[in-house]
């Protein structure tokens, strides 16, 4: 018979507290209220905008006409260019990448060779350093081989991401070591080994490292600022900032192009989710 003081105490303790729902959820409010506005800026005439916030009420959040005129603008505008700039450098980039830092985190995590520790030491150092400190540079390097004003010179930096072939290296060190051992038993090569095991039981981590090298690449500003000059290869973020006039903006496509922006990795976020989960692979099991 359970015990009536231990069932209070455990009901008393799993009731959630007044106070603390109510800071949870006024925290909530400060992050959600702003890309609330954003959202409904986005769809009202920029004028509006700011008109609506004076005097401070519910009105800031809920558009009087709601119009696409705004998105319309940024899509079949310049911006629409460089979103699918911007596109066509993330596909190259995760594509090319995404096996690049698997064949980078095999070769330190399975293969045996002289100096393995401090080449893992150098890659865990380099993307620790921000980018900033070397993209002037670099882009001068680029420009002197001849890659600046290239998809090229957007998709070079890219692909090689330190943090995706440091998760790749560990999840790579979690298969068992005889997984390997019988397959060599049995005559495959290292780049059988690779495709065959390892690659396929990648899961979630080949699909973290691929959103890594993604995002990476969508928010990049001050690279693609350096090594592009040609108005017809810019990419999104370059081309949102350079719509901001002098003496005058419009805000309403402000805000739909950094709704774009944002909504496509949160898609894409949404939609890989699921793949987040990976395998156990000691077990075989979920």
């Amino acid at each position: 018979m359970p015990d009536p003081m231990l069932t209070r105490r455990r009901s008393r303790w799993s009731r959630p507290s007044m106070p603390l729902t109510v800071v949870t959820v006024l925290v909530s409010a400060i992050f959600v209220i702003p890309v609330l506005w954003l959202l409904a800026g986005s769809l009202r005439p920029g004028h509006e905008i700011f008109e609506s916030l004076s005097p401070l009420s519910w009105d800031i959040l809920i558009p009087s006409e709601v119009t696409l005129e705004n998105y319309q603008a940024m899509l079949f505008g310049p911006f629409g260019r460089a979103l699918v700039n911007s596109l066509i450098v993330c596909v190259i980039s995760v594509a090319v990448g995404t096996v690049m830092c698997a064949l980078a985190a095999y070769a330190v995590a399975v293969l045996k060779f002289p100096g393995r520790g401090i080449i893992f030491t150098v890659i865990v150092v380099g993307f620790m350093i921000p980018f900033e400190a070397v993209a002037i540079p670099l882009s001068q390097q680029f420009s002197s081989w001849g890659l600046a004003n290239t998809i090229t010179g957007l998709v070079l930096p890219g692909i090689g991401n330190g943090l995706a072939i440091f998760n790749l290296r560990q999840h790579f060190l979690s298969v068992p070591a005889s997984y390997r051992e019988a397959a060599k038993i049995d005559g495959a090569s290292e780049p059988r080994i690779f495709t065959a095991i390892y690659w396929r039981l990648g899961g979630g981590a080949l699909v973290n490292s691929a959103l890594l090298i993604f995002l990476g690449q969508w928010g990049a500003f001050l690279w693609p600022l350096l090594v592009v000059s040609e108005r017809d290869l810019q990419v999104a973020p370059v081309a949102l900032a350079q719509t901001f006039g002098e003496h005058s903006s419009s805000f309403g496509q402000h805000f739909a192009g950094a709704v774009i922006l944002s909504i496509i990795p949160a898609l894409l976020m949404f939609i890989l989710q699921k793949s987040f989960g990976g395998l156990s692979i000691a077990s075989g099991e979920k």
